[in-house]
């Protein structure tokens, strides 16, 4: 089998990836993602731990040192199997807190300090360069093991798998930004991997020892004669050297990018790790039972001096077993292609939250200002946000490659992965820490993290490619062992020792509270009052995520808040609760700069925490009954003004409305029976007798229309009205509209902007009263977009639950914030008489036919302009009920 075919299965593997991928980001977009949101899709990703390193780096690992592999395994099952209360714990917290990644929870935890998420993200880029130059090693060293003396592999593996890796991340770990950073096509292709990787292991497992040994006891006996040779001192224990390598392992199933990301922030919730508690281990090892049979057979049976990192590849071979071959090649791939996958996404989003974009915030000096920007620009955030993320993938990959050309691609895969694990243990203790000890200030976990790096940057990292030599270690224990131990225990006496000097500011004791108890950020304000407009967040969040998104979050808030819209009350509940939700996007530390920028946030008092702090800490229970009893006031409360302020307004228009119907009534009337009286005139000329009849006849339509207007609302409101269902294409009502609606403001040029594909929509629905509806938002558009270039925005779209939406906006000033409430109510006019018209009905009566067609009319904020928004069903709830009855 020669590498090129090897290199198109490969390919066809990436792309059979991708199409798994996208169905299920579509499926998940849809809303059909219930399927993927399994225990065991969410075990299966937690084998992203098994990269190639396990997958090849094992086995050589075995052929060199004997037992000592079995540590890769035996610390993540450890903590999975006897410490899965406290993953419990840590993933409780970060959902709780929106964590994005490892670096955003160290930050969140200590005052959400940004200079620590950068730091810690610096430590975690530079322990995975070596893991990820580990995985394009192992895919070059793989098609090198296929290689003859005709057909050599080219040299630019290593550029191609890299470049090939990035684009695959691009595509699906950069898309769109979500307020969970939860990537289920990626999962779900991660899922499908674990299980490619395992068969393809367990097969040349199986072969190597049924079909090239004799079975279990004569790998046993092969393992007795290697241990009694002069080079198998490394199959007996060394314990100093197995105690810091089973607790590197440890800690890199929680602390590694990658593993953080697949186990924390990809996690609906924390009840699904009870599962992962014994099927990760029990995958674990069924990989690590079959490392020791290859390792040893391949020792007895290969060539001296073959790679002991190709076994898996070379035994096959040896047998001319080419397809078995091809397949473990496959599940090697596999192996280094989710590690690296991942790898990217979660390290992509740490310096993309706390490098890229608060290095981009602190070039703007001063910042974001939502109010400033030009509806134009209203995604420019997002997109700022998904190209520092595709940067900082390519940058990561381009790393990993310098790291592999710059240590020779020689060093053994083993050692390779052990360097990454030993770096980024060195935020374990801040992290263990933060969890577990309120008293863990920022600046003891700064302290800590920074001495332990650079102690394991110049003893461990640097030796690793060949820039220094390995330094000696007095007391006699193994040099890496040594370095380790030596960096985590001035870590840890840093950490301890500063915390208990120091005195911790008001934010790290309230963050402090939240993860230690694992309760509700608290809602305290951070100031005594925000005069920033709720638009203004509005827009922020558009930008972030979208109308549609940021629209829901809003919605829901107000309802929440016992309010109706979009806009609600700028509570210290909301805006901490909008701040973990954009920290689910950008981190904690940047959330907290745009929302300084953005609300004007101030500080917390010491007082002000201390009383918190402490009442939180001795009655938690009643304040939790309390918090309970007050947020159902409060909105009860809220409900009440709000119903107040809407029944004093429409008190004070319901005079102005019967003024206005009886001017509307009065003004025809008279126009009518003083024409009459004058028709009358029996010398009246045949021309003036004409223009007085088409007067009255105008003015009577005028009546007529009012009068019908309500009687209409007076039909609707008593629910007598009736259906007249009819099959229509929603296209052809809204062209109808626009021509019927061209008689309003007939002088002003109006520019539309439409997509009619997509209007092209069969709804069986009362075409003449959704046609009423249309008519009315169109005609008020035009009537009164005060815009010197006014534009007419109509967009439909089709969703997932059998609804469809029309958005029918302009681009002028909008309707006051203040009387938002108000427009779709019968007594309600927005300005005078004289302006506009009227009697001011058509919007209550678009309400109640919308209500009547089982659908709903609303306002959208924040738009840019006047928008509306219809959303109703493909039928009538009333046609489905009869049906299904």
């Amino acid at each position: 089998m020669i590498p090129e075919m090897l290199g198109i299965a490969a390919i066809l593997y990436v792309a059979a990836m991708f199409v798994l991928a996208h169905a299920a980001d579509r499926a998940a977009a849809a809303g059909r993602w219930q399927w993927m949101n399994r225990p065991i899709i969410y075990t299966l990703s937690l084998s992203v731990y098994c990269s190639a390193w396990t997958f090849y780096g094992a086995v050589g690992y075995a052929s060199r040192s004997g037992l000592e592999y079995l540590t890769i395994y035996l610390g993540p099952g450890i903590v999975f199997a006897g410490a899965w209360w406290g993953l419990r714990h840590l993933v409780r917290v970060a959902r709780m807190h929106r964590i994005t990644s490892v670096a955003d929870l160290i930050s969140s935890r200590f005052g959400k300090s940004a200079g620590l998420a950068a730091l810690v993200t610096l430590i975690a880029i530079t322990a995975a360069t070596p893991y990820i130059a580990l995985q394009l090693q192992s895919v070059s060293m793989a098609l090198s093991a296929f290689a003859t003396t005709d057909v050599r592999p080219p040299n630019n593996i290593p550029f191609w798998t890299a470049l090939g890796l990035a684009i695959f991340t691009i595509l699906f770990g950069t898309r769109n930004l979500a307020a969970d950073e939860r990537h289920h096509g990626v999962v779900m292709a991660i899922a499908l991997e674990a299980v490619v990787k395992l068969l393809a292991f367990i097969a040349v497992g199986v072969f190597v020892l049924w079909g090239m040994a004799d079975g279990p006891a004569d790998v046993l006996a092969r393992i007795n004669r290697m241990a009694e040779r002069p080079e198998g001192a490394g199959w007996f224990i060394e314990p100093e050297r197995w105690v810091v390598l089973i607790g590197l392992s440890a800690s890199a199933i929680v602390v590694l990018p990658r593993m953080f990301h697949v186990m924390v922030v990809e996690a609906n919730d924390d009840d699904r790790l009870r599962q992962a508690g014994w099927a990760f281990p029990l995958y674990l090892f069924i990989m690590s039972f079959l490392v020791l049979p290859i390792a040893v057979v391949g020792h007895d049976m290969l060539p001296a001096g073959s790679n002991p990192d190709l076994f898996v590849l070379a035994l096959p071979l040896s047998q001319g077993k080419d397809m078995l071959a091809g397949f473990v090649f496959i599940g090697g791939f596999s192996s280094a292609m989710s590690m690296a996958v991942v790898s990217a996404i979660a390290l992509s989003t740490m310096m993309a939250n706390h490098w890229l974009v608060p290095f981009w915030l602190w070039l703007r000096h001063g910042g974001f200002r939502a109010r400033r920007l030009p509806g134009a620009a209203r995604d420019d955030l997002k997109a700022l946000m998904l190209n520092a993320r595709r940067l900082a993938i390519v940058l990561i990959m381009s790393a990993g490659l310098a790291y592999h050309q710059m240590s020779g691609g020689t060093s053994a895969l083993a050692v390779m992965g052990i360097v990454a694990f030993s770096g980024m243990a060195q935020v374990l203790p801040a992290l263990v820490a933060g969890l577990v000890w309120r008293g863990a200030t920022r600046r003891g976990a700064v302290a800590g993290i920074s001495a332990g790096s650079l102690i394991w940057f110049g003893m461990i990292f640097l030796p690793s490619l060949g820039l220094v030599a390995q330094p000696a270690i007095p007391v006699g224990i193994d040099p890496f062992a040594g370095a380790v131990l030596l960096a985590l225990a001035t870590n840890v006496s840093l950490l301890i020792l500063i915390s208990l000097l120091d005195f911790p500011n008001p934010v790290e004791r309230m963050q402090a509270l939240s993860f230690v108890h694992a309760i509700a950020p608290d809602s305290t304000p951070t100031e005594r009052g925000s005069t920033v407009p709720a638009e203004s967040l509005l827009t922020l969040s558009s930008r972030l995520w979208g109308s549609e998104r940021a629209l829901e979050i809003f919605r829901a808030a107000c309802n929440e808040q016992g309010k109706s819209g979009y806009l609600p009350d700028l509570t210290p509940r909301f805006l901490s609760d909008f701040e973990r939700e954009m920290a689910g996007t950008v981190g904690a530390a940047t959330a907290v700069a745009l929302m300084g920028q953005v609300a004007g946030r101030g500080s917390i008092t010491v007082s002000d925490l201390m009383d918190v702090a402490g009442e939180a800490s001795r009655t938690l229970a009643d304040r939790t009954r309390l918090e309970n009893a007050t947020e159902e006031l409060e909105r009860t409360a809220r409900m009440l003004q709000e119903t107040n302020d809407k029944l004093t307004a429409l008190s004070s228009q319901k005079d102005a409305f019967l003024s206005q119907i009886s001017h509307e009534l009065r003004t025809p009337m008279t126009s009518i029976r003083a024409f009459s009286e004058i028709l009358r005139e029996p010398d009246l000329p045949a021309a003036d007798r004409l223009r007085f009849a088409g007067i009255i006849h105008e003015e009577t339509g005028r009546l007529t229309r009012l009068i019908d207007d309500l009687l209409d609302l007076s039909v609707l409101e008593g629910g007598r009205a009736r259906l007249s269902l009819s099959v229509v294409n929603l296209h052809d009502l809204i062209e109808r509209a626009l021509a019927s609606a061209q008689a309003t403001a007939a002088r002003r040029n109006f520019s539309i902007l439409r997509d009619p594909p997509s209007e092209h929509l069969m709804l069986m629905t009362d075409s003449d009263r959704l046609l009423q509806v249309l008519i009315n938002v169109i005609a008020n558009a035009r009537k009164y977009c005060d815009s010197p270039s006014p534009q007419i925005r109509i967009q439909t779209r089709r969703k997932s639950d059998g609804r469809v939406e029309i958005d029918i906006s302009d681009n002028g000033s909008g309707i006051p914030a203040a009387k938002e409430s108000l427009i779709f109510e019968k007594f309600s006019r927005l300005n005078d008489a004289s302006r506009a018209g009227g009697a001011g009905l058509g919007l209550a009566i678009s309400r109640e036919i919308m209500t009547f067609l089982d659908g709903e009319i609303t306002y959208l904020p924040g738009q840019g302009g006047a928008s509306f928004r219809l959303d109703l069903p493909y039928r009538p709830r009333h046609l489905r009920e009869a049906v299904n009855g």
